[in-house]
């Protein structure tokens, strides 16, 4: 079940260094909202903060909220853990299990998160590679190692494995950056598949891509290096890249800076 991101407030630190300051906004269930903005303004760090991926980092920790329907992921009561199930990531480079099979990897979650008959298991798993766009692909070789794919077929088994513990929303750290074109269209399609089932984040610096797959864009900036990075402007995509209200967002889209 898709579910709605409310932001209020938020700031992320690593250590004493903030990386960025006092985020609001809002992401709407079963669609897909883009981050872009330059390097090192903050994009990834602010992706990582909603599903508490940020904590892994040391010196990682954030104030303000994140709230996923009703639920304040930073509550005193809540477990990470538990966050990073209903809050899937789908990282820049692939990064399948290198010993396990192609099975055993979209099975890993399922696995660490509860008992499955093995009936329970090949239903899920085939259900999974064929929401990624992967099982006529690997169907007849499911036992042979993920590594062994392609690139693009290596990140197609990532959001197979991500999506197989049916997550309500799923985050992507640019992912088709490491990816050939061909392979970069395949993953752009199923973005446009998945999100009649997930609320879909993704960081990207390509602004094509941005403008192709998302329903939303943030548009995130520095003031100057070594401040933190902001949330310049949101908006439905089609405006932000033909009528942004933000003379920064209108610099950046076209070239002037980043």
């Amino acid at each position: 079940m898709a579910k709605r991101i409310d932001v209020s407030g938020l700031s992320a630190y690593y250590g004493a260094h903030k990386a960025i300051d006092d985020i609001s906004m809002t992401v709407e269930p079963r669609s897909v909202t883009a981050f872009i903005g330059p390097s090192g303004c903050g994009k990834s760090t602010f992706l990582r903060t909603l599903n508490r991926m940020h904590e892994v980092t040391p010196g990682g920790r954030v104030e303000g909220k994140v709230m996923l329907d009703d639920e304040n992921l930073y509550g005193s009561h809540v477990d990470p853990v538990a966050v990073r199930r209903t809050v899937g990531m789908v990282f820049q480079r692939p990064n399948p299990f290198p010993t396990m099979s192609i099975f055993d990897n979209v099975a890993a979650g399922l696995r660490l998160n509860g008992k499955y008959k093995k009936s329970q298991l090949n239903e899920i798993v085939e259900r999974s590679l064929k929401g990624a766009n992967l099982w006529n692909e690997v169907k007849d070789r499911l036992n042979k190692p993920g590594s062994g794919l392609s690139g693009g077929q290596q990140q197609r088994l990532c959001i197979a494995r991500a999506i197989a513990v049916e997550p309500d929303v799923l985050l992507m750290d640019e992912p088709c950056s490491a990816l050939d074109p061909i392979s970069t269209l395949a993953i752009e399609d199923l973005i446009g598949e998945l999100k009649e089932r997930f609320t879909i984040v993704i960081v990207t610096h390509n602004m094509q891509q941005a403008a192709r797959v998302s329903d939303r864009t943030a548009f995130f900036n520095l003031a100057a290096v070594g401040q933190p990075g902001k949330l310049i402007e949101l908006d439905d995509t089609e405006r932000i890249f033909s009528n942004p209200s933000v003379q920064a967002t209108e610099d950046y889209i076209s070239g002037r800076f980043g």
